[in-house]
C-alpha cells in the first residue's frame, strides 16, 4: 500500500460478526471491539481500518467509494444491484461451512405444488429485487 494509505474496510455486524471476527484470527488478525456498542473494532494492522455495518448495505458502501472492500453476502449484492466487484468468495457461515441455500416455502396443505401455483399469489421476501427478478425470469406474475 501506499505510505499513509489506509484500507477502508467493512466487516458484517450482526449474525456474522464472530465468525469473521474468527476468521481474522485465522489469517493472524486480532480483531476486536472495544465495547459491544460500537461500530469500529479494533485490528492489528496499521493499514486497515475496519468498520462494522449491516452486511445488507455493505454492497452499497463500497460501491459508493465510503469503503474500500467489505464482506458481505452475494445475495446482499444482487439485492441492491451494486456495481461492485468480488474479489473472491469466503467460504464461512455463522454455524457451519456449508453454503446457503435459499428455497421457496409455502404451508404443506396450501395446495401449491410448482412454481406456476403461486401465480398472483403475495411473496414475503427479504430479497425484494432478488426475488421480482426470479419470478419476472419464471414468467410469474406475484
Amino acid at each position: 500500500m501506499e505510505k499513509n494509505k489506509v484500507l477502508k474496510l467493512g466487516l458484517p455486524k450482526g449474525s456474522l460478526q464472530e465468525a469473521t471476527f474468527r476468521m481474522f484470527r485465522k489469517a493472524g488478525f486480532n480483531v476486536s471491539l472495544p465495547s459491544d456498542r460500537s461500530y469500529f473494532p479494533s485490528i492489528n494492522d496499521i493499514e486497515i481500518k475496519p468498520v462494522l455495518l449491516r452486511a445488507q448495505e455493505m454492497a452499497r458502501y463500497v460501491q459508493d467509494g465510503a469503503l474500500d472492500c467489505g464482506i458481505t453476502g452475494n445475495d446482499w449484492v444482487l439485492e441492491n444491484q451494486a456495481d461492485v466487484v468480488r474479489v473472491c468468495d469466503l467460504a464461512y457461515a455463522k454455524q457451519s461451512m456449508s453454503k446457503v441455500r435459499w428455497v421457496l416455502a409455502v404451508p404443506q396443505d396450501s395446495g401449491i405444488k410448482t412454481i406456476k401455483d403461486l401465480n398472483g399469489k403475495r411473496i414475503a421476501t427479504e430479497l425484494v429485487q432478488v426475488t421480482k427478478e426470479y419470478f419476472k425470469k419464471a414468467r410469474i406474475n406475484v
